[in-house]
């Protein structure tokens, strides 16, 4: 994005596509329960350096922030609100923050931002710590950082919680049957395993989560990585489309069955 009033522009605009969207379906669907998903990822300063705050910040109000407030809390995040301000007109606000029944998290794991003056708004992606545990995946593992989400959502918004994605993808050598079949996607079970914990906890917490989806069912494309990185509980042939259930996709199936934690 280049266009700095381009881009404010169609945020408020997809905003107020979303209150309008939300009234036309309470008018026409009685009793409708209407919730709106949002991909939110905590933003932490890359490196931890002081010099990389205001632009994790920025990112958490751009990323984070200016659908959600403006949707659940009507205004928009207050370190942004003066760049919006120009396109929003009398009652704007009041058409965005309409009533909902609850909030959608999409969620895999904490993002990172650097100052970068040559960019449209100053700030960068940052790269995650290379301590980070990832094995096999290609973005660092914090369930802890799944369960403050989910707490912050409960407080902030005041709305029961769906987790709508989770999960994490692995390339090709991690997610191949072997010679026997067996797909021993251990790094995705290993995940499954923290994040499903680190929810529990919140929820112990006090966050008021309803259900839980994880992404996805099956490997398939995915956005600009293509065929690339599967994120299935069934690994997927592309050639022959042939389905085999991987091991993470046991061992969730017997959660859900109640008789593994």
């Amino acid at each position: 994005m280049t266009d700095r009033a381009a881009h404010m522009k169609a945020i408020h605009h997809v905003n107020l596509a979303h209150g309008m969207g939300v009234d036309v379906l309470r008018d026409h669907v009685p009793g409708v329960s209407i919730g709106a998903i949002h991909n939110r990822q905590i933003v932490r300063p890359e490196g931890g350096l002081a010099e990389n705050q205001a632009a994790a910040d920025l990112l958490d109000a751009h990323w984070n922030g200016v659908f959600c407030d403006p949707q659940h809390l009507g205004h928009y995040p207050e370190i942004m609100a003066r760049d919006v301000e120009p396109y929003v007109q009398a009652g704007d606000l009041a058409r965005i923050c309409r009533p909902t029944d609850w909030m959608g998290l999409n969620h895999y794991g904490p993002i990172y931002a650097k100052a970068d003056a040559g960019t449209t708004w100053g700030y960068g992606w940052g790269a995650p710590p290379e301590s980070a545990n990832h094995p096999e995946v290609g973005w660092p593992i914090f369930p802890e950082v799944f369960r403050d989400e989910l707490l912050t959502l409960t407080r902030r918004y005041k709305l029961p919680v769906y987790v709508t994605e989770n999960g994490c993808g692995g390339g090709a050598g991690s997610d191949t049957p072997d010679e026997n079949g067996v797909v021993d996607d251990t790094h995705r079970l290993a995940y499954f395993r923290e994040y499903q914990q680190a929810m529990l906890d919140a929820v112990a917490g006090g966050a008021d989560v309803r259900g839980y989806f994880v992404w996805a069912l099956l490997d398939n494309f995915e956005w600009g990585s293509g065929y690339g990185p599967r994120f299935g509980l069934y690994h997927v042939d592309f050639d022959t489309q042939k389905r085999t259930l991987k091991n993470s996709g046991k061992w969730y199936r017997e959660m859900i069955k109640g008789q593994r934690t």
